[in-house]
């Protein structure tokens, strides 16, 4: 089972810090199961908070968080983070909620 949250932003502020607004399930009621899910995860240590996870990438990946969302599948909590980059790309992170360590990226160039 795949559950994903996503939070919109357009800077990285306290807005982002306030762990994901749940918007990935089409009922209300599936919108606050997956954020208590999230809420359950940081509270057993099962992810780090979002607030860390950024600053931890923020010195390799340096920028303003775009979106955010947090996705569990199969037992892994993944962060994906959009980045707009000091140079205007965009930057898709893909990160282990557990530890902020860098599963996977694309770049995205300035047109």
């Amino acid at each position: 089972m795949t559950r994903r949250m996503s939070r919109h932003a357009p800077f990285a502020g306290p807005a982002l810090l306030i762990l994901l607004a749940a918007l990935a399930g089409p009922a209300l009621g599936d919108d606050r199961r997956d954020h208590e899910l999230a809420r359950e995860a940081l509270a057993s240590g099962q992810i780090l908070p979002l607030r860390t996870v950024l600053e931890r990438i923020r010195k390799d990946h340096p920028g303003e968080a775009l979106e955010v969302e947090l996705e569990e599948k199969s037992g892994r909590w993944v962060y994906k983070v959009k980045m707009l980059r000091p140079d205007g790309g965009v930057s898709k992170l893909r990160l282990d909620a557990r530890d902020a360590s860098l599963l996977g990226s694309h770049k995205k160039e300035n047109d």
